[in-house]
């Protein structure tokens, strides 16, 4: 605690009176909802009729902006309660490069940990932390400020919990597929202890693992999306024998044949759809369920924790993450993604009516890490300039100019991505020459919008009172540029551009995009009595730490990238002075 908030700061963020002159929150409830663009959100904003439906009915800012070009979970979580953006929080990927080694390594890989399940999986779970994050978040200051305040995270995903919790949180749990919460424990630490928060309801959980899911139609408009699609083939073919939904059975059994690897059949799954019993986690996590298995998860805290009862103010930060898993599998304008929504909506709902019975006063704020978009043959197919990319061709044009114009006798650049360009190791001493050779080519590609050094990243300076909607290319991946573990070349595909081939039944869709699709997403505020308001100015993500911290009467770090936003009528005095 004292590496991330010490000396000055840490005095900073003592207590004042609080901020606003309504009856101060006994609990603060950040929920993300992963994958939840603006656009997916305006464009369901109507139908939801639950807990989406109560808080976009409070001060609703439809244009919040993760300002940053790498848009994927880890960083895009990472700026919801720290006010910072990923090139300070140093979460500038769901992979980064280890500073040390070069090697590519997940965001929040941490081997000097243990985990209290998984702890022998095969293959190998990833031990997380958050040690790579160099930045504080909300909780950390609540607990600096007070430590009776009680900090607890729950998500589907490790990245959409930890990140959003902080160094030294009471609980951060997430999901190990097929098993049940689990969290990291540190050295000297107990794992009975550390698991003793979610032991019960991982015993209430464990049938999911051994039933086959079920997900069908609710709704008749969803049933109206269902067609099937022609994949492109992309790079290579996807896999064969690949899964569709609903799987196919041998017919031997009565069921239908497999469709060629080459087609998706976008419909709901059948009762029973998941046959083969080593499918059971990925077909649950891919579902609605997924957020089901989260809330039960994040009620059990409630309970275990007391949240919202104690002598101080307390956090609970929620991550549902269905609506990634889903889009990804899926893509986000089908049927899945249909049913989806309003399963998020009731379950969101839910979980507010739980808060609600507490009988203390909250407040809320939902948001998302990133958008996304749907898959590239049905965006072609309503009229976007959307399609399939091959980036290994791209790289094996590149790399085969280099070696002619500099005389190498081999590959200078690692040709697995064509986004993030790393030289390779025997060519580390050349590295001054090669890079500014390979932007130039790199740029000239037809289907490239812009090229740039990891040098030239980290010398552009964050905008200052610049609107969000109005960063230049490279201001946003400036924005997701850390020294050591951002690529040596960042590189930005033109608008609905998508590398990679399909894979039927785990990929079709994605996101990660510099551009506004999977930028911007909903800032949403609510507490009893606030006022309904539509924003529509151009917020960033980076805002939420500050406001909620005024909300609470904290003063927060003095290096943060985000301001504190009026929130009207929760009370007077609002924002600090400037």
């Amino acid at each position: 605690m004292k590496r991330i908030l010490s000396g000055a700061a840490l005095a900073a963020a003592l207590v004042a009176a609080p901020a606003y002159g309504a009856e101060a929150p006994k609990l603060v409830v950040a929920i993300a909802v992963d994958q939840l663009g603006a656009d997916l959100f305006e464009q369901w904003r109507g139908r939801f009729s639950g807990g989406l439906r109560r808080l976009s009915d409070g001060v609703a800012y439809t244009s919040g902006f993760q300002t940053h070009a790498a848009t994927e979970t880890c960083p895009g979580h990472s700026t919801l309660l720290t006010g910072k953006r990923p090139n300070k929080t140093g979460i500038v990927g769901n992979n980064v490069r280890d500073p040390r080694t070069g090697e590519s390594v997940y965001c929040l890989l941490d081997r000097s940990v243990r985990l209290t399940l998984t702890e022998n999986a095969k293959p190998p779970v990833p031990k997380v932390s958050p040690a790579n994050m160099s930045a504080s978040t909300l909780g950390e200051w609540m607990k600096a400020a007070d430590p009776r305040s009680r900090v607890v995270a729950i998500s589907s995903k490790d990245r959409g919990a930890i990140v959003m919790a902080g160094h030294n949180p009471d609980g951060v749990f997430w999901m190990a597929d097929g098993k049940g919460f689990t969290t990291y424990v540190a050295k000297g630490e107990k794992k009975k202890a550390k698991a003793a928060p979610v032991s019960a309801v991982n015993a209430e959980i464990a049938r999911v693992w051994k039933e086959a899911p079920v997900w069908n139609y609710t709704h008749d408009e969803c049933r109206a999306l269902s067609a099937t699609w022609k994949l492109s083939a992309g790079p290579r073919p996807p896999a064969p024998g690949g899964a569709t939904p609903p799987r196919p059975r041998p017919p031997a059994r009565g069921g239908a044949p497999a469709l060629p690897p080459s087609e998706f059949k976008s419909q709901l799954p059948p009762v029973n759809w998941g046959v083969d019993r080593k499918n059971i986690s990925s077909d649950v996590m891919s579902s609605p369920i997924a957020d089901d298995l989260t809330l039960a998860g994040a009620r059990s805290l409630i309970k275990y924790y007391n949240l919202g009862r104690g002598p101080a103010t307390d956090l609970l930060a929620v991550s549902f993450s269905a609506t990634d898993y889903v889009g990804h599998r899926y893509g986000s304008q089908g049927p899945e993604m249909c049913e989806q929504l309003y399963r998020v909506d009731a379950t969101i709902g839910t979980l507010l009516a739980d808060i609600d019975a507490l009988g203390v006063p909250y407040l809320v704020v939902l948001s998302a890490d990133h958008g996304g978009s749907d898959f590239a043959e049905r965006q072609a197919a309503n009229g976007k300039d959307a399609k399939r990319i091959n980036g290994r061709a791209i790289m094996a044009r590149v790399n085969a100019k280099l070696r002619a114009d500099l005389a190498l006798r081999a590959d200078p650049l690692d040709p697995r991505s064509a986004e993030e360009v790393n030289v390779v190791p025997r060519f580390a001493a050349r590295k001054a020459e090669i890079v500014p050779a390979a932007i130039k080519l790199l740029a000239a590609e037809p289907d490239v919008a812009g090229a740039f050094s990891q040098d030239e990243l980290l010398a552009t300076p964050m905008p200052r009172g610049k609107p969000a909607d109005q960063w230049s290319l490279k201001e946003r991946l400036a924005a997701s540029t850390y020294k050591g573990r951002s690529a040596d070349i960042s590189v930005a595909l033109k608008p609905g551009r998508v590398t990679g081939a399909p894979v039927v039944g785990r990929y079709l869709a994605g996101h990660g995009s510099p551009w506004d699709y999977d930028r911007r997403v909903p800032i949403l505020f609510w507490w009893k009595g606030a006022p309904s308001e539509t924003r529509a100015a151009p917020i960033e993500t980076v805002d939420i730490a500050p406001t909620l911290a005024a909300a609470l009467g904290l003063t927060p770090p003095a290096d943060l990238d985000g301001r504190c936003l009026p929130l009207a009528d929760f009370g007077k005095g609002g924002c600090p002075a400037p």
